[in-house]
């Protein structure tokens, strides 16, 4: 079979032009995928419920009968992981309809403990 001598520039100009096509895309135009779109989903809805909840755990622990002495331990704590820690240990990250306490509610609540402890 014969083909004309412009066919391979047309398909190699046009495997360039889509190569040069997707690069620009993703690189500077803001094009995701899907999976990279639902995980910056599933972070945003996290977050805005943790937000929410972070009110529940600052009343739980002022109910707490040793809230001053929790928070005097807490502010001495240094690890970010051993706050989380302590907070659900203490039960203040545990939403009352929940069976168990909430990792990222106890960092959040230990951040905000923290900052409203100290001194301004």
């Amino acid at each position: 079979m014969i083909r004309p001598e412009w066919i391979k520039p047309v398909f190699i100009g046009a495997i360039i032009g889509a190569t040069a096509t997707i690069v620009v895309g993703f690189t500077q135009s803001g094009w995701i995928l899907g999976s990279s779109a639902e995980r910056m989903a599933k972070q945003r809805a996290d977050a805005a419920v943790t937000a929410a909840l972070v009110p529940i755990c600052i009343a739980q622990s002022k109910t707490d009968p040793n809230s001053l002495v929790k928070v005097a331990q807490l502010d001495t704590i240094t690890s970010p992981y051993e706050r989380r820690d302590f907070v659900m240990k203490s039960g203040w990250a545990t939403v009352p309809a929940a069976k168990q306490p909430d990792g990222l509610l106890a960092v959040a609540c230990a951040e905000v403990l923290k900052t409203a402890s100290q001194p301004q």
